[in-house]
């Protein structure tokens, strides 16, 4: 028989930082609440979190890689909102967020998870942050919670 290793999202002595993006803020700030109420559902005590705050998206790698490095987190949350305009500029952020943050999460060995939403349009960051699809920046900070736990179980 295989052995299986499955993590749950325990937050219990987790130190957490999230890394948000002030571009479309008011989307930004409702991942930002869902992820707020993960940590607090999931038992992630407030002196185990850090907000931190960047300009847009395309500086969320660098932020996480920041944080990464100090060793003070066991996992890092991207949260961030880019919406299609009439131009490449949305192809361009988006494909630079993404493989930032998956560099980071690959290098450095912590869960770095992307909650950045790409979306067509405004309603449908609205349905994805708290609407009718939920909320992505709840799910992205279990999702952490999770890898930190079946990383520690991979590990032994």
């Amino acid at each position: 028989m295989a052995t299986e290793i499955e993590g749950e999202p325990k937050g219990s002595g987790v130190r957490v930082a999230i890394a948000v993006s002030r571009f479309n803020e008011t989307l930004t700030l409702r991942l930002l609440e869902g992820a707020l109420m993960a940590m607090q559902e999931h038992h992630v005590e407030d002196n185990n979190l850090t907000v931190a705050w960047v300009p847009g998206a395309f500086e969320l790698p660098v932020l996480a890689s920041t944080l990464a490095g100090t060793g003070n987190y066991d996992a890092i949350i991207c949260l961030g909102v880019v919406v299609k305009g009439e131009t490449a500029h949305f192809e361009h952020i988006s494909a630079q967020a993404a493989s930032g943050i998956a560099a980071v999460s690959r290098e450095s060995g912590i869960p770095v998870t992307f909650g950045v939403l790409t979306t067509y349009t405004i309603q449908q960051a609205m349905d994805r942050s708290g609407g009718a699809m939920g909320n992505r920046g709840y799910d992205v900070a279990v999702a952490a919670l999770t890898m930190v736990d079946v990383l520690k179980k991979a590990k032994g």
